[in-house]
């Protein structure tokens, strides 16, 4: 990244500002703008998380914020009620009361004699979350907003459930917020007052799973601040982006199809990271885009930014199977549209262990023949990587061999041209099923001469939801019954030589949750097909080729590493007693904010164990730890969740322990029993 400091506008930085709500809680802010701001008013632009900005975003604000700000703009970064210095409790994700709170702060930012009325908001995941609900309330000032790692659907396409089925990281992400919602405020900022607000936090707060668990359904409870629910609530333009690789790949093509604003889309090959610190790269000169698309939409310039595609995504070429990359190669593509017309969709069906060739458009699906048939093994699932990728430590998918092993495998023929894809592939199954609750991952890689299969994208349904995820009903074993599984939306290039495979598995641990008891899963060949969204290769497109400029930003806050960080991603399996283990560990280590004379520390451990193919053996357990230090102001906070299950039900045991200058001062322990739904 380059970093720059000579910037059109100087600016100044108000470190600590409280804005008041409507009952009485007073949110902390953080506020770049410049200096001439005060005699000449200028948009400001908010991004609303809770991640705690004097701390443990700071180096990440400091690159992004200052640069806007010297484009023009005044950046504001909040922290949620409960979070970080804002006062009040975080008791769950995207509450009603935080999308008000938000409201407030537009109103807030627009009567400022800094600010000339207009607004708008910007964030990765839980920002952009913030900003595309907001957007969908239509406060008054809100002009435009660019989001990045985002859903529109909280039920089906979030890190709770995945086609119904339970995903580790509804675990994993409960665990974080149960760690980020019970850190203390700075006594700093706050003064005397932290120790009562920290013991509210902690005394309000309980595990995030155990309300995630208890709406395994579509409900009211995911329905409220899913957009996807009435696109048309949606009225200010959207600048909307993800990377392949990370779980949020699916919603930026869906806002495109779906929104009838101005709006443009952008896909990379990135994790769970803004495009400018994207990982694997390359990463873009992103935060240049933003300055362009604020300019255009809350300043009026007429720049041009809504010219050419309107999806500019990143066709992935062929590379070896890997839990990490730091490239991966490939060019733009753009399409003028979504759907695109260059697009279309071609239908294989499965045959004997093999795709066959395409089937007319609109096909009628055949009787189908015999059933192939297939009981996985539960360690399938153990080189699937995590759901949302971070990219550090490694975590993407490794070769799928070992997987293949314990599927039901279908290959193409080698390639004798080359194929793309873009978009979303499906899987329709004519299948029958052993027990009344079973599940189904759909993995489709790219196979080398050499047989190395590197996963391109998958699809998981929980087939008691095969119709409805509101209405889920029981298998009845051995009727035969049609079910769609829908992939993740990728742009991948398959070179001639190659095989194109499908693997189908009923297990996927610990990516998703197994079922209660392993399933004998038959699929009647002919009648089952595999859709890919087929872009011809030789398709012309107004993509330049290197349409972005050099990731730049303004040199980030001043940081000691005091102590060094921790990665681990170990498979380990006991051939003695049968046990297997996913152990991930990412510690951050201590640092030290120069500015602050404040040194952080945070390392979550994550554990994911079963035994041989006891379906109920499934366990897993998060635990972080959080710690603040200054002179004599020393707070640590531990928190540890496990979730267990049976076949009828899953038990919930999480502790939470607060230390202040090495003395437990807080301490609570939960022991909750969640009955299973079909699941």
């Amino acid at each position: 990244m380059r970093y720059v400091t000579n910037l059109p506008y100087e600016t100044k930085e108000e470190e600590h500002v409280t804005i008041p709500m409507s009952d009485g809680v007073r949110l902390s802010a953080h506020i770049w703008r410049p200096t001439s701001s005060d005699q000449e008013p200028v948009p400001a632009v908010l991004e609303y998380i809770p991640y705690r900005k004097r701390d443990l975003t700071a180096v990440r604000d400091s690159i992004h914020h200052p640069y806007l700000a010297g484009h023009g703009y005044a950046c504001v970064r909040v922290d949620l009620r409960g979070t970080g210095d804002s006062e009040g409790v975080l008791r769950d994700e995207y509450l009603e009361r935080e999308q008000a709170d938000a409201e407030e702060i537009l109103a807030w930012l627009a009567e400022q004699h800094w600010c000339d009325g207009g607004t708008g908001m910007m964030g990765i995941s839980w920002g952009a979350f913030a900003a595309l609900q907001v957007a969908a309330r239509r406060p008054p000032s809100l002009k435009a907003i660019a989001i990045a790692s985002f859903t529109d659907d909280r039920h089906a396409d979030d890190m709770h459930y995945m086609g119904g089925a339970l995903l580790s990281d509804n675990l994993a992400e409960a665990g974080t917020m149960f760690a980020y919602g019970t850190c203390p405020p700075d006594p700093a900022v706050v003064g005397d007052r932290w120790r009562g607000m920290w013991h509210e936090r902690l005394e309000n707060t309980e595990p995030w799973v155990l309300e995630w668990l208890r709406h395994q359904r579509r409900d009211d409870y995911w329905r409220h601040a899913s957009v996807c629910e009435d696109y048309t609530s949606v009225r200010c333009p959207v600048l909307a982006s993800s990377g392949w690789a990370d779980g949020y790949s699916n919603a930026v093509t869906r806002l495109l199809g779906n929104l009838d604003v101005p709006r443009k889309g952008l896909i990379g090959p990135w994790s769970h990271k803004f495009p400018h610190l994207g990982e694997p790269g390359p990463a873009i000169g992103y935060l240049q885009e933003l300055v362009r698309w604020w300019d255009h939409w809350l300043k009026g310039v007429d720049n041009g930014v809504m010219d050419g595609p309107m999806l500019l995504a990143w066709m992935q070429d062929s590379v070896p199977p890997s839990t990490s990359y730091e490239e991966r190669p490939g060019r733009w593509v753009g399409e003028p549209d979504w759907p695109s017309p260059h697009i279309r969709p071609v239908t294989h069906p499965l045959t004997r262990h093999t795709i066959g060739p395409a089937q007319d458009a609109g096909a009628a699906p055949s009787e189908g023949g015999a059933a192939m048939t297939v009981r996985s093994p539960l360690s399938v699932g153990q080189f699937a990587g995590k759901w949302a990728s971070y990219n550090a430590p490694p975590d993407l998918p490794y070769d799928q061999r070992e997987e293949d092993g314990g599927s039901l495998v279908f290959d193409s023929e080698p390639l004798t041209e080359p194929v793309e894809i873009l978009g979303s592939p499906s899987v329709e199954l004519d299948l029958s099923v052993s027990e009344p609750v079973a599940m189904v991952a759909a993995r489709l890689s790219d196979v080398s001469p050499d047989g190395a299969a590197t996963r391109v994208s998958y699809g998981i349904l929980n087939l008691t939801r095969r119709d409805s995820t509101e209405s889920p009903e029981p298998l009845e074993p051995g009727r035969r019954y049609r079910a769609t599984i829908p992939l993740n939306g990728v742009a991948q290039a398959f070179p001639p030589g190659h095989r194109i495979r499908l693997s189908l598995s009923t297990s996927y641990w610990p990516l998703a949750w197994p079922a209660p008891k392993p399933a004998l899963l038959g699929v009647h060949e002919h009648s089952s097909t595999l859709t890919l969204p087929v872009r011809p290769v030789d398709e012309p497109d107004d993509a330049p080729s290197s349409p972005f400029g050099e990731p730049e930003g303004t040199p980030p806050l001043a940081m000691t590493q005091v102590t060094p960080p921790e990665e681990r991603w170990e498979v380990k399996r006991d051939l003695i007693d049968y046990r297997s283990e996913l152990d991930i560990v990412k510690d951050r280590g201590t640092v030290r904010f120069e500015d602050i004379g404040l040194e952080a520390g945070r390392r979550a451990h994550e554990r994911y164990t079963a035994v041989a193919d006891d379906f109920t053996s499934a366990g897993g357990e998060t635990t972080w730890t959080m710690r603040f230090q200054r002179d004599d102001w020393d707070v640590r906070v531990v928190t540890s969740t496990r979730l267990t299950c049976d076949e009828t039900d899953f038990f919930v045991d999480a502790t939470l322990d607060a230390y202040e200058g090495g003395r437990r001062v807080f301490s609570r322990t939960w022991n909750e029993q969640v009955p299973r739904d079909l699941l």
